[in-house]
């Protein structure tokens, strides 16, 4: 070794649990105060996923501890179908987790989530659930908030790591922990992208070649509409509907312009920070983006 050289770090090593029980003496295996963090996912772990584990690591520093929690939460879900389809990789899941400094897997079964069968009481998304995503998928929220807050009781992180690419999403679980005092810090992280554009996905695997092609449309949109932000919201919404009128292959859920605070459509003299977010079909893949803007 030349003089002055430091050994290489050791490779963290993740321990994978299933139950409660195993996972609270994993995650804190002393009483030493160090800060803790989580970030949840339903498995299927890409970069992403991986940029998440990586925030949440520089977040507590070497000492702290990251738990990541894999959960295919079937109230998320008013398809059984789509349910079903889910991609689960645990094996995947958990050396990707490993190799971006997670301290611990939290994978459980449904029934360890719910012992008692589906939970007879749940949170509401209230109006802010209701459009959008919530209108496409309903039930879709209320069921991400209460395993949410489930995980978040279990867990019990100073910190809890999301990504920008589900916008409301993130923007209900910052409300939800304002609003009913949760003791934690909800941190957003921006989307990850392929070199092309296209954001990464779980379901990004179920495109054809083709219709990742069409896919690009999308993200194509959205950077138009983010370069018209100075021009105010109209020219916004015209700039990245032009993309997608010309585009083949999507069938389009909605392209809006949305107010964060509240999740609702921006009006026309809206200024400040604004997401535009579209969902659409390509094939049977459903697909969601958004970007972040200043409107002036």
């Amino acid at each position: 070794m030349a003089r002055g050289s430091k050994p290489a770090p050791k490779p963290r090593k993740t321990v994978l649990t299933h139950t409660i029980a195993d996972f609270e003496p994993a995650f804190w295996p002393d009483e030493q105060p160090v800060d803790n963090a989580v970030v949840m996912t339903m498995g299927a772990l890409h970069e992403g996923h991986a940029a998440l584990i990586r925030a949440a690591r520089k977040q507590v520093g070497k000492d702290g501890r990251v738990a990541v929690t894999v959960f295919v939460n079937p109230l998320q879900f008013n398809d059984a179908a789509d349910l079903e389809r889910y991609p689960k990789t645990l094996a995947a899941d958990l050396r990707l987790a490993e190799e971006n400094g997670a301290d611990v897997v939290f994978a459980p079964l449904p029934e360890e989530m719910y012992p008692n069968g589906t939970p007879q009481v749940r949170l509401s998304a209230g109006p802010m659930g209701e459009g959008f995503e919530g209108a496409a998928r309903p039930g879709h929220f209320d069921g991400m908030l209460t395993v949410v807050a489930k995980l978040l009781h279990i867990t019990d992180p100073d910190f809890a790591f999301f990504g920008e690419k589900d916008a409301q999403q993130l923007a209900l679980v910052q409300r939800m922990v304002a609003d009913l005092d949760f003791d934690v810090e909800i941190v957003g992280v921006p989307t990850v992208r392929e070199e092309d554009g296209l954001a990464r996905s779980s379901r990004n695997r179920f495109l054809s070649e083709a219709e990742r092609a069409q896919a690009l449309a999308l993200s194509r949109a959205l950077f138009a509409g983010r370069d018209a932000a100075a021009k105010g919201p109209q020219a916004v919404r015209e700039a990245a509907a032009a993309v997608l009128d010309g585009a083949e292959g999507l069938s389009l859920d909605y392209l809006a312009l949305i107010d964060p605070d509240a999740f609702t459509e921006a009006p026309d003299d809206f200024q400040g920070e604004a997401v535009l977010a579209v969902a659409a079909k390509v094939g049977a893949t459903r697909l969601i983006d958004n970007v972040r803007m200043i409107v002036r």
